[in-house]
């Protein structure tokens, strides 16, 4: 299988190579980066020395007519000036920004504060969550990867919602998240001297993965959802650390929480349920799977729930590699663990 990644210089892009190098039966055949045209791979990242020649190019439709599967990594606004082009020549497109992620145009324009250029290919694209969406990603041709803030809450929040426990209403997300998800070129703020030592939230009540997390649980749910989501940077380079606030809709038992989980994970290879432990980032960084863990606050009628992933793992590359394996008929663990 021949693979295209387009904007394979920044984080996620050198996450996706990184993963993918090596794996038989996988070709890299192409990697674009315009602003790294003409430089070897391991010019920019030396770690892929000896592991690979490739050079990035200036990206062109024709350049990728041969590959299977094409990967865009791109900053949210880019690629659906170029999906719309790869699916005529039927091309199977797996987009890690978030020009894909909303069915609503309006919604799009509102939280990313930019008009959409293909609206019309919206309703074609399908969310490439594999716990909760595996037989519509099986036969997908555009293919829009989950943002890393929605994954960690999604993942957490759908069990309870879906089984009726927790109430729909008043929903409290807030995130901790590592550096590297502001992506490579990152302005002052995001840098060093200006992370360390502190922490920020930032976009309170208005970040683009708010609307994507309550379409995707009302969806899923089949219920009208609220939440609000307050994003924190802190001075770590990977990973996301989320924890939920949720009123009980019933009086429920602890055994009845872990049951949830239990039954609709027990198949999901890369959602580890952890009980009533606590989970940390450190335990999933550099691997795609999401660590779960909960606790009832019992004084304040509150259920808390803990989720850590690796934002360019689970939260971007290792995730769309898992919908690839789906995609193409292989077992969605190939290559990942």
């Amino acid at each position: 299988m021949k693979i295209s990644i387009i904007g394979a210089s920044g984080y996620s892009g050198a996450e996706l190579l990184n993963l993918l190098l090596g794996r038989r039966g996988i070709e890299i055949e192409k990697v674009f980066a315009n602003s790294s045209a003409g430089k070897k791979v391991e010019e920019v990242y030396p770690f892929f020395r000896s592991r690979t020649d490739l050079t990035y190019e200036e990206y062109s439709a024709e350049k990728i007519r041969t590959s299977d599967v094409v990967f865009i990594a791109l900053p949210s606004g880019e690629a659906m000036h170029i999906v719309p082009e790869l699916l005529k020549t039927g091309k199977r497109v797996i987009d890690l920004g978030g020009d894909f992620r909303l069915k609503d145009a309006s919604l799009y324009s509102r939280f990313y504060k930019r008009a959409h250029a293909a609206a019309d290919i919206l309703p074609k694209a399908v969310y490439g969550l594999p716990e909760w969406n595996t037989s519509a990603i099986a036969s997908a041709h555009l293919l829009s990867n989950p943002g890393c803030y929605a994954t960690s809450a999604i993942l957490a929040l759908v069990p309870v919602l879906k089984d009726n426990l927790i109430e729909a209403t008043g929903i409290a997300v807030s995130s901790l998240s590592g550096v590297s998800g502001a992506g490579k070129n990152a302005t002052l703020d995001y840098s060093f001297t200006e992370l360390n030592e502190s922490v920020r939230a930032y976009k309170v009540a208005v970040h683009q993965h708010t609307p994507e997390m309550k379409s995707v649980l009302e969806n899923i749910s089949r219920q009208n959802v609220s939440l609000t989501f307050v994003p924190h940077l802190i001075p770590i380079t990977r990973g996301i650390y989320t924890t939920i606030y949720a009123r009980p809709k019933k009086a429920f038992t602890k055994d009845e929480i872990i049951a949830s989980f239990k039954k609709h994970y027990s198949n999901a290879p890369f959602v580890r349920f952890i009980g009533e432990a606590v989970p940390e980032i450190k335990h999933v960084n550099y691997t795609n799977f999401c660590d779960i863990g909960f606790k009832i606050d019992l004084e304040n009628n509150l259920l808390i729930i803990m989720s850590v992933i690796d934002n360019l793992v689970k939260g971007a590359a290792g995730q769309a590699i898992q919908n690839m394996n789906i995609m193409f008929g292989m077992n969605e663990t190939e290559g990942l663990l």
